[in-house]
């Protein structure tokens, strides 16, 4: 065999950096000459300051591009009015979080950092130390959510208050000996998002056109909705290891790996299948899913990225970024700190009337009346019913429901709050001072599926409120029950909370933080009717298989 010849590739070629930055100081970064280079000496405070700029504003901005994307649902004719509204409804909650007090999702996420330092920059500290005192300011002192549950034993956790520890990788580059660089990528990832990265192992057999379509459109049918979408949907397809593909394919949804190489090469480096996405992106929209309650609007784009691999394996990783498409790069130089420039006024994406735009009746339930009657009303409708909500809830997510199982296993009757109201699965960010109510979207229903048909059986959760799809066994209590599951929108926590909520008070386990047992007084929420008394799951109808007919048609395209 000749000798093979030495050739190397970064894996990740990120390309050209087009990002537009802003100057948040000079001070705090300078530079000395030492043996023939450049050093750039960063003092620990930048790295605190960076840190917790980036977190303020990527809970509360986003980038241009996605809200355009936005706007561009509104526009598109084939829009479905589902899609609109719910695309309408992510605007304007983020026109309220650009106020800077409303964080736009509860679920503030977990912090994660990627650095990159080149040879010349020197801090003289543990980074991650200073990089982690800017997460802590940046969730102690802005309306955000401690989501950090430290293990104290194998079994027990407790909230670690500051929703610290967050992830922190830091690597070392070569970079410009003229000019050392420190680059960041800044990250708040939610549990509903994150939830929805998947890996799969795979095998040479799925290596081909029709194949890789069926599969995918299999796997990113089942993501489901609880992650709010529309998604920005990254697929990788190998990987020199498993975490290396699912840690590409959370990179290629937060759009870092827009500029990588279209084409491959015999260095095996990454690069993105154009066609392979535009295939995939038009699957998404045969679906049937749309932006949450049907519609064609299941993504806003989708990135397909080839890694190498070795013989024997072949990983594929999904991923998305939801609605709260939270992230940020950022750059430290010898001309000073600069992070990305974010969207700080998005009503310029707001349209200027809505009436005609929507589309459609919304059908007022008064949650008021005894459940009897509010589930004699809700059986008047099919599902995708658009409604709008006022009166009580209660709200309760997982460790109340927990609780409340084992008094019901124990013989103790079901609470009477939930026997009387719908239970809303949600759990609020902190309150700002002379607001009702913190950022309070809801939280992924499916957590919630295994005490349905228990808690219906004793009376309670006849209707429940919450976002993304269901289990069958869910689907199958209500028929039993005839209890209800409505869709909340996956998103707008901040308008939730400004326009909608008018009241919250504890009703039990206070000593749970958000976690406790509320009780909200809404008024005209939006809800969609998803499962009814009769059967019905509106996600059971998009669960048709479509891959064949949509490789035919690009088929045909070409």
């Amino acid at each position: 065999m000749t000798a093979p010849e030495f050739r190397y590739s970064d894996l990740l070629p990120i390309g050209a950096d087009d990002t537009p930055y802003r100057l948040l100081t000079t001070e705090g970064v300078s530079t000395f000459e030492h043996n023939g280079r450049t050093f750039l000496q960063v003092e620990p405070e930048a790295l605190r300051l960076l840190t917790e700029t980036a977190i303020h504003d990527i809970s509360h901005y986003l980038r241009p591009a996605h809200l355009r994307q936005l706007r561009k649902i509104i526009d598109d004719p084939e829009s479905s009015g589902n899609d609109r509204f719910v695309a309408l409804d992510l605007l304007k909650n983020l026109n309220i979080s650009a106020g800077g007090v409303l964080p736009m999702c509860q679920d503030t996420g977990t912090a994660i950092v990627m650095g990159k330092k080149s040879e010349g920059v020197l801090t003289g500290v543990d980074d991650a130390e200073w990089i982690s005192r800017g997460v802590f300011d940046a969730y102690s002192t802005l309306n955000l959510r401690y989501s950090q549950l430290a293990p104290i034993t194998m079994w027990d956790e407790k909230n670690t208050g500051s929703n610290l520890p967050a992830q922190i990788e830091l690597y070392s580059t070569e970079g410009d000996a003229d000019n050392p660089v420190y680059k960041f990528l800044f990250m708040a990832k939610g549990g509903g998002s994150a939830n929805k990265s998947f890996l799969y192992q795979e095998t040479k057999a799925v290596l081909n056109p029709e194949r890789m379509l069926q599969f995918l459109d299999e796997k990113i049918r089942s993501l489901g909705t609880a992650a709010c979408p529309p998604y920005h949907l990254a697929v990788v397809i190998g990987g020199t290891s498993a975490e290396f593909a699912l840690k590409t394919a959370k990179y290629a949804s937060a759009h870092y790996l827009d500029n990588l190489p279209t084409e491959g090469s015999i260095t095996g480096h990454a690069f993105r299948d154009l066609e392979l996405e535009e295939e995939v992106f038009q699957l998404t929209r045969e679906f049937g899913i749309g932006a949450q309650f049907g519609g064609k609007y299941f993504c806003h784009d989708v990135r397909v990225v080839r890694l190498p691999r070795h013989g024997a394996s072949c990983p594929v990783a999904i991923a998305v970024s939801c609605s709260a498409d939270r992230q940020a790069l950022a750059k430290i130089t010898k001309d000073g700190i600069f992070l990305e420039q974010l969207e700080t006024e998005p009503a310029q994406y707001l349209p200027e009337q809505t009436e005609d735009i929507l589309g459609g009746d919304v059908v007022k339930i008064d949650l008021n009346r005894p459940m009897d009657e509010i589930r004699a009303e809700l059986s008047k409708y099919p599902v995708k019913t658009r409604l709008s909500l006022t009166g009580p809830l209660v709200v309760a997510r997982d460790i109340a429901h927990a609780k409340i199982k084992e008094r019901l296993d124990a013989g103790e009757p079901m609470p009477q709050y939930l026997r009387d109201m719908a239970v809303y699965y949600a759990g609020p960010a902190k309150t700002p001072e002379g607001y009702a109510s913190g950022s309070f979207g809801p939280t992924t229903a499916g957590r919630m599926d295994s005490y349905v048909d228990q808690f219906q059986a004793a009376g309670g959760s006849m209707v429940m409120l919450a976002k993304g799809n269901r289990s069958a066994q869910v689907t199958k209590a209500c028929n039993e029950h005839g209890g209800f599951y409505l869709g909340s929108i996956g998103g707008p926590a901040a308008r939730l909370a400004l326009d909608c909520i008018k009241n919250v008070e504890v009703l039990e386990y206070p000593e749970l933080g958000m976690e406790a047992v509320w009780k909200i007084d809404v008024e005209d929420f939006p809800a969609f009717i998803v499962v009814d008394d009769k059967g019905n799951d509106f996600f059971a109808e998009t669960s048709k298989p479509i891959a064949l007919r949509v490789r035919t048609r690009s088929k045909e395209r070409v």
